[in-house]
C-alpha cells in the first residue's frame, strides 16, 4: 500500500474520538489531483498494417491497446528511418524517427507486447548474425594476408620511397572488418553509442521494456544528464554528430538515424518526464508519450484468434521486408535517404494542424502549459506520416492527403495525452518530490523519524535541506504528515503512533 493511501486508510479507521479528547484532526488532502481516464488511442490512424497489428497484438497480449500501439509505432519507425525523410513545406527535410515513451506498472505485459512487436527485428538481427559469423572469417584471413604484406612491404629495405609508395598503393587501404549485427540496445550511452556507431548500422534503435535502466543510468546521471540530452536531441534531427576527444582524436558522424521507445513505470516516468534539464534542453519536446489506464482484473483468458494470428504475421511480414531491404550506406557518409514530399493536399493539411497548433500556444491557450511540446507537433505529424507512408509503400515519394489525416489525429492524441498528464500535475517535480518523500516515510517502522535521517537516508531528491523542507511542509498542508518535535525535529505521518 503506498504511503498516501496507507495515511488515508488510517483517519478513516480511526475510531470516532470523543469531545473531550480534543478537536478531529484535518482530513488528508492528496497531493495529485485525480488522473482524467486515457482516450481511447486512435488505432485506425496507423493505417491497415499498423493498426491492425496493434489491436491483434492487444487482444493476444492483453495489454493496453495504447502500449500496443507505441510498439508497433517505434519499430516501424526503426524499419522506416534508413529509406527516406520527409520534406517539409519549408524546405527542409526531417528523419523519420521517432522517440516514444510508455509508462505502465509492472505486470502490465509491457515486455510481451515489446516481443511481439519487435518479432521482425529479432529476426533480421539472427540473420546478420548469421552473415558476420561468415564475414568474419573471411575478413581475419584478408586483414591477416594484407597486413603481412604490408609489414613486406614496409620492411624491404631494397625499395626506394617511390617503389615503396606504388606499392602500398596497390596494396589498397586496410580491410574493414564487417558491421556488427545490432539494430537495438537496450541502454546506451550517448558516449558509447557515438564511439561504436562506425562499425554498426546506420539505422538503430534504442529499445527497451525496463526504460528505467536508460533513465536511471550512467548516462541520465547528474553530471551527464545535460550532454546525453543534447546528443540525443542532435541524433533526432537527424544532424551530424561531431565528436573531438584527447585519446580517440575526431570523430564525425554523417547520415546516421536513431529511433527509440522506453517502457517505463509510472514513477520512473515522472521523474523524467518532469526532469528540468531535459525540458530545458528540448528532448522532452521531442518524445511521444502513452500513459494508459491499466487493464489488470479484466485480463480473462482467451484464446488466440486466427484473425489476429494472420494480421500479426502480416505486420511481421511488412516490417522484416522493409528492415532487410534498408539501402547501402557508406561506412563514412552513412544513409542518404531519399526525400518524401507532402502532396499538394496533404501540405494543405499539414498547414492547417499548424497554424490550429499555434493559435492554441499563445497567452490563455489550452496548449501553454505544453507549449514547448506543442511548438513540435507539426514536425511530428510529419514524421509520422513519413512512417506511414514508407509502411504503406517502401516506394513511395508522396505523402497522400489521407495519410498526413491520419498522422495529424494522432498527432493530436498525443498532444491531448500531455496535456492530461501536465493537468494532473503528474510532471511537477515539487510535487513529485513530496510523494517520494512520503512514501518513504510509509515504508519506515518508526513512529516518528528524524529530519536529519531525511537528508541522510531519504529519497535522493530530499536529500539537501532547502528540498527536504520544501516537501516537508507540502506534506504538512496537505495534512498527511505533522511535526511532533523541534528539537530534534521529528516528523511522522499524520495520525501515526497518536491517540487523539
Amino acid at each position: 500500500m503506498r504511503a498516501q493511501e496507507f495515511a488515508v486508510e488510517l483517519e478513516r479507521s480511526r475510531p470516532i474520538e470523543q469531545d473531550n479528547l480534543g478537536p478531529a484532526r484535518p482530513e488528508p488532502l492528496p497531493l495529485f489531483p485525480p488522473l482524467p481516464p486515457a482516450e481511447p488511442y486512435p488505432l485506425d490512424a496507423l493505417g491497415p498494417i499498423l493498426g491492425q497489428a496493434a489491436r491483434a497484438i492487444a487482444r493476444k497480449v492483453q495489454a493496453p491497446s495504447a502500449i500496443a500501439a507505441q510498439s508497433v509505432l517505434a519499430a516501424a519507425s526503426l524499419a522506416a528511418q534508413a529509406h527516406a525523410d520527409v520534406r517539409m513545406p519549408y524546405g527542409q527535410r526531417r528523419p523519420l524517427s521517432l522517440y516514444l515513451v510508455s509508462s505502465a506498472f509492472s505486470g502490465d505485459r509491457k515486455t510481451t507486447t515489446d516481443n511481439e512487436a519487435l518479432w521482425s527485428v529479432s529476426r533480421r538481427e539472427d540473420a546478420l548474425q548469421e552473415m558476420h559469423g561468415r564475414d568474419y572469417q573471411d575478413w581475419t584471413v584478408t586483414h591477416a594476408a594484407w597486413t603481412a604484406e604490408k609489414k613486406k612491404i614496409e620492411g624491404d629495405r631494397k625499395l626506394v620511397f617511390e617503389a615503396r609508395k606504388v606499392l602500398l598503393t596497390d596494396l589498397g587501404p586496410e580491410p574493414q572488418a564487417p558491421v556488427r549485427p545490432v539494430l537495438t540496445s537496450a541502454e546506451p550511452t550517448f558516449e558509447g553509442l557515438v564511439k561504436g556507431w562506425p562499425s554498426m548500422p546506420p539505422a538503430l534503435g534504442v529499445f527497451t521494456a525496463e526504460g528505467g535502466q536508460f533513465t536511471g543510468g550512467h548516462g541520465m546521471a547528474a553530471e551527464n544528464r545535460l550532454r546525453t540530452a543534447a546528443g540525443f536531441s542532435i541524433l533526432w534531427d537527424g544532424k551530424p554528430v561531431t565528436r573531438v576527444r584527447a585519446l580517440d582524436g575526431v570523430s564525425i558522424l554523417k547520415g546516421r538515424r536513431l529511433a527509440m521507445h522506453l517502457m517505463v513505470q509510472p514513477d520512473a516516468a515522472a521523474a523524467f518526464l518532469s526532469d528540468p534539464v531535459l525540458r530545458d534542453q528540448g528532448l522532452l519536446s521531442r518524445i511521444l508519450v502513452a500513459a494508459p489506464d491499466s487493464i489488470a482484473g479484466t485480463r480473462l483468458f482467451r484464446a488466440v484468434t486466427t484473425d489476429d494470428a494472420d494480421q500479426i504475421r502480416r505486420y511481421h511480414a511488412c516490417m522484416l521486408n522493409l528492415l532487410e531491404k534498408a539501402p547501402e550506406a557508406d561506412r563514412v557518409q552513412g544513409l542518404t535517404p531519399r526525400e518524401l514530399a507532402m502532396s499538394s493536399a496533404a501540405e494543405d493539411r499539414w498547414r492547417d494542424f499548424y497554424n490550429w497548433i499555434e493559435e492554441r500556444c499563445g497567452a490563455g491557450g489550452d496548449f501553454r502549459p505544453i507549449r514547448d511540446f506543442a511548438a513540435k507537433a507539426a514536425e511530428h505529424a510529419a514524421r509520422i506520416a513519413g512512417v506511414l507512408a514508407i509502411v504503406a509503400d517502401e516506394h513511395a515519394l508522396e505523402i497522400s492527403a489521407e495519410i498526413m489525416a491520419s498522422a495529424v489525429r494522432l498527432t493530436t492524441w498525443y498532444t491531448d495525452e500531455a496535456l492530461r498528464l501536465q493537468q494532473a500535475c503528474r510532471t511537477d517535480p515539487a510535487l513529485l518530490r513530496a510523494q517520494a518523500l512520503l512514501d518513504w516515510l510509509g515504508n519506515r517502522n518508526e513512529v516518528a523519524v528524524k529530519f536529519s535521517d531525511v537528508l541522510r537516508l531519504g529519497p535522493a531528491p530530499t536529500r539537501t535541506k532547502k528540498e527536504a523542507d520544501a516537501a516537508v511542509r507540502t506534506l504538512i498542508e496537505h495534512n498527511l504528515v505533522e511535526e511532533v518535535s523541534e528539537r530534534p525535529r521529528l516528523i511522522r505521518i499524520s495520525g501515526r503512533g497518536s491517540r487523539g
